[in-house]
């Protein structure tokens, strides 16, 4: 009886292909990469200022990213994927840094001039509740009132319910629709005026001659809203048409819906030119102030600021609810120089 043979030509049964285990792990580790790619690729839009096309308003909700981004850190560290796990921390760490200091009080020039209550309000097509809207300016004893999205319907109601006998000085740029815009004051108005920027909405603008203060330029902001491709244009050339501060000349205020927060880049220059953000300067500055307030399930952004000189002070801002309007009023007490 002889032994078989064996036949060094026939194919082998072994494979070069790693064992379960390994694939496993480079499964995971592949999934810990691609679950911080978007927060990673989300840093390089925001702190390049990047924003192009649908990024624009991608970017109003860096607020939100921030905290999704603790999602793929905690796994990648669950998971002891450290490198990972690094970069991860990292994308955190740079989103953080620009948006939470938003969320603290910043140290505050201490003026002795009076103070100014400047509130803003969008009207959503002139339909918010003006019962309640002349109601927040006699509760908050505003001094001067910005509008967007004025129109004349809105202006009779206004002073149907008192606002003439709050705010008797007026500078008004009605319009049908959202163009419209209108600034009231408690104090006299002069070289007043009504601008229509390249995206076609008025802006208001007069200076407020405050008793014991020098007088304000105050300007009811309201830029094109980016809410479609075709409009971005217009959006970025109407912030970048906005009146820069004049650190050496008139004290000037910009209080209005900007259509931006402060993680688009046209307005971050803006504010380089002279001016701080009323609620970033309380800490206020992630308070939302449209959104869902009208029925659709967009979360809040900050996109209603008050803009002021850095020369004046920012005690104190309150967003409040307003009925008929998908904005939020934004109320700043500004502490003006001596004259």
């Amino acid at each position: 009886m002889t032994a078989p043979s064996t036949n060094p030509t026939a194919p082998s049964t072994s494979t070069n292909a790693p064992p379960p285990a390994d694939r496993s792990r480079r499964v995971v580790t592949v999934a810990c990469w691609l679950a911080l790619a978007p927060g990673l690729g989300w840093a390089v839009l925001r702190l390049g200022g990047l924003e192009r096309a649908a990024a624009v308003q991608w970017v109003a909700f860096t607020p939100y990213v921030v905290v999704w981004t603790l999602v793929p850190l905690g796994l990648a560290l669950a998971l002891r994927r450290f490198p990972a796990a690094a970069v991860a921390a990292l994308v955190t760490i740079c989103l953080a840094a620009v948006v939470g200091p938003r969320a603290v009080p910043d140290r505050q020039p201490d003026p002795t001039g009076p103070a100014l209550r400047v509130m803003t309000a969008n009207l959503l097509f002139g339909g918010a509740d003006p019962a309640a809207l002349v109601a927040l300016v006699r509760d908050e004893r505003v001094d001067v009132l910005a509008v967007q999205e004025f129109t004349a319907g809105a202006a009779t109601e206004l002073d149907r319910f008192g606002l003439a006998e709050l705010l008797p000085h007026r500078q008004l740029g009605p319009d049908d629709g959202a163009r419209g815009s209108a600034l009231y004051a408690r104090f006299p108005l002069r070289d007043g005026g009504v601008r229509r920027n390249g995206g076609g909405f008025n802006q208001a603008y007069a200076t407020v001659l405050v008793p014991g203060a020098p007088s304000v330029l105050v300007e009811s902001v309201h830029p094109a809203a980016p809410h479609s491709l075709d409009v971005l244009a217009a959006w970025r050339s109407d912030l970048e048409a906005e009146p820069p501060a004049t650190p050496d000349g008139p004290l000037r205020v910009l209080a209005g819906d900007f259509n931006a927060t402060l993680d688009h880049a046209p307005l971050r220059r803006l504010l380089a030119t002279g001016y701080v953000d009323a609620a970033d300067a309380t800490g206020d500055g992630l308070v939302g102030t449209w959104g869902p307030y009208d029925g659709d399930l967009i979360p809040p952004v900050t996109i209603d600021h008050v803009l002021a000189d850095r020369r004046i002070g920012v005690r104190d801002t309150r967003v409040h609810p307003l009925a008929g309007s998908d904005h939020r009023p934004v109320l700043a007490e500004l502490s003006l120089p001596a004259a």
